[in-house]
């Protein structure tokens, strides 16, 4: 087996020993898995470098990996269903993104050990045994994150050493207030003349270059502007070229998760820490959030889901928020940080036919092909997305032709979801404050859709029954249409979007092309009605029986003609019809459309109770919603 070993390091109770149902107490185990790869086996010819890593006696390529287990104390009282929680850029997921656990402070949510931190305890109390693993060697270990240990790429004899492109950014993704950049390699060395850094307001913009003199090494991992104390400008665009050394193997990351979930459904002769001897594991279920719903698509198209074997890896797979892209992590300098949208990371790899499980034909290259290829060891698959990937990350790629003349039939093992008016990072305890931003941000939460999805996934695939049908814009309803077509109400204050993020296939990443005339795929978004909520995808209660105009887009205010990151907007509508004509609001306030509290109440309960009968609301969560809507205090 790949995993040579598998090594526990420390074993606790969790929770004090509390009991989640029929499941019980649960048990929580760290360690370290190392595994070794043949750079000649069929199944690993897709990991980029893999030939030039450094080689053990038996001609093999070593790894090692962190793991972190939570699985019930008697495995025997669980559901034998394995879900593996792919990390986020080092970090856990799955308890904020399907049981309402606050992101308030990473070290906590990424070391959970107190039944708070298992939030509704819909995993745990479902029998799951939860997995998670190091995939990307550059994830801190910071914050209790997992990380990895993967080799360098070597020629002969010596790391890889090539010029890169380093993109960057203050008051959005990058940390610290603007006096250093780390960047994303080390420099081969800090006296390079050739080194360029350039600034530009928006991305559309030409660079501009910074003077040699005026920005400098200040190692082989840090630059900064000159004089000293000069700080980065916020929201701008940096990009430095230079001469970067010791790309390491990034690719093994997707072998390293597959070899890992294989040996724990018990396939290896390594002591298995899942079932103890005591129970088995008969299914196992993928779940990655963002870039870890990135990395489930491009492990499917790199054909991991089955192992060295050919067994089947995942039976089920649950991408959320991954628009029609993958990782930028299975290339030679790889950055899987990296996220593109409309302000930052464009041109960076991510969003490379194809995009959807449906075959299809890419108008640009005239190649045809599927994620999804019919194999045996195609899982099922559930992609979810919010309104944010419609306008920043293409996701109408995923079940529209990239022509944009006409809906894709998926295939029998796949269903795609739009949770209509949420944004990129939707789930409770979102911060509704414009921050960078014109508009107040959208608190709308997806975690209710995908807690019915997620159990309709498990449903599917222990018990066969199909879930929901997909719920998407189309083209055939004239619910999927280009971002330009969208009208939205005139409300003063309320900025407008500029138009979606652009999509078209990989440039040189390293040297880009500067200005238009790329070909581009088409794209749409939703329609959206006279309030400018969306029509199409999954509408939850407060889309349904809205309080207010939420999107999946904002704008920055530095920068009001290119979008924002992965913010969405929400404005409120206003209480009374004396209030909105104050306002010069065009739409109808809270009294004209309700009448009573009473009355949105109802409204609101059969919203809810049509989601539960159509799978795709939990009643607990239905529950909730009216509950919520009782103590509503806007009337």
């Amino acid at each position: 087996m790949p995993i040579t070993d598998i090594a526990v390091t420390d074993i606790a109770d969790f929770a004090d020993g509390h009991e989640f149902g029929a499941a019980g107490a649960y048990v929580r185990i760290k360690g370290v898995a190392r595994g070794a790869l043949d750079p000649a086996a069929s199944a690993n010819a897709g990991i980029v470098d893999l030939d030039k890593a450094p080689r053990n006696a038996k001609g093999l390529v070593e790894y090692a990996t962190d793991f972190d287990i939570l699985r019930p104390k008697d495995p025997r009282r669980g559901s034998g269903i394995l879900v593996y929680d792919v990390p986020n850029r080092g970090s856990k997921r799955i308890f904020t993104l399907l049981d309402d656990v606050a992101p308030s402070d990473p070290a906590h949510n990424n070391d959970p050990q107190t039944r708070e931190d298992a939030g509704l305890g819909f995993c745990l109390g479902r029998g799951y045994s939860l997995v998670w693993s190091g995939w990307d060697p550059g994830a801190p270990r910071a914050n209790n994150n997992l990380g990895a240990e993967f080799p360098a790429a070597l020629e002969h004899g010596k790391p890889i050493t090539g010029r890169i492109r380093d993109e960057f950014h203050f008051g959005t993704r990058a940390p610290g207030d603007g006096s250093v950049r780390r960047l994303s390699y080390p420099a081969a060395s800090t006296e390079q003349p050739g080194a360029q850094l350039t600034v530009r307001a928006r991305e559309s913009d030409k660079r501009t270059e910074i003077a040699r003199g005026e920005w400098e090494f200040i190692d082989d991992r840090s630059i900064r502007l000159l004089p000293e104390g000069r700080k980065f400008e916020p929201i701008k665009i940096y990009e430095l070229w230079y001469e970067a050394v010791g790309p390491r193997v990034l690719g093994i990351g997707y072998a390293s998760v597959r070899d890992l979930v294989s040996s724990l459904r018990g396939r290896g002769g390594n002591p298995n820490p899942l079932s103890a001897g005591m129970g088995e594991i008969r299914r196992a279920l993928a779940f990655g959030v963002s870039q870890s719903g990135r990395f489930l698509r491009h492990f499917l198209e790199l054909g991991m889901n089955a192992d060295e074997a050919g067994r089947i890896v995942f039976d089920g797979v649950f991408s959320h928020v991954a628009g029609a892209g993958k990782v930028f992590a299975n290339h030679r300098f790889g950055m899987p940080g990296r996220t593109a949208t409309q302000h930052e990371d464009r041109l960076y790899p991510e969003n490379w036919f194809p995009f959807s499980q449906a075959a299809t034909t890419d108008p640009i290259s005239g190649r045809s092909g599927a994620i999804s290829t019919g194999a045996a060891t195609d899982p099922k698959i559930i992609e979810t997305n919010s309104s944010t990937e419609y306008w920043q990350k293409g996701a109408s790629l995923v079940h529209t032709d990239p022509a944009g003349r006409h809906d894709l039939a998926l295939p029998a093992n796949a269903r795609a979801y739009l949770i209509a008016g949420t944004q990129h990072g939707g789930r409770p305890g979102v911060d509704p404050r414009p921050g960078p931003c014109v508009n107040p941000r959208n608190p709308h939460s997806a975690t209710p859709a995908l807690r019915a999805l997620f159990v309709a996934l498990e449903e599917w695939v222990t018990e066969g029954i199909a879930p929901p049908p997909s719920r998407v814009p189309s083209l055939a309803s004239d619910t999927a249409i280009p971002a330009d077509s969208v009208r939205m109400p005139r409300v003063p204050g309320f900025a407008l979007a500029p138009g979606a993020n652009p999509i078209g296939p990989p440039v040189d990443w390293v040297d880009p092309p500067e200005g238009g005339g790329a070909p581009l795929y088409q794209t749409f978004v939703s329609a959206v009605d006279s309030d400018g909520n969306e029509t199409a995808g999954i509408l939850l209660p407060p889309i349904a029986v809205p309080l207010g105009t939420f999107t999946g887009w904002n704008v920055y205010r530095a920068q009001p003609d290119e979008l924002a990151d992965r913010d969405g907007s929400l404005i409120p509508f206003a209480a009374t019809r004396k209030e909105r004509d104050g306002a010069d609001d065009p739409r109808p306030s809270l009294a004209e459309r309700y009448g009573t509290k009473e009355a949105y109440v109802a409204k609101l309960e059969a919203a809810a109770a049509a989601l539960v009968a159509e799978r795709l609301l939990l009643p607990a969560d239905a529950a909730s919603y009216v509950a919520a809507a009782r103590k509503c205090d806007r009337f």
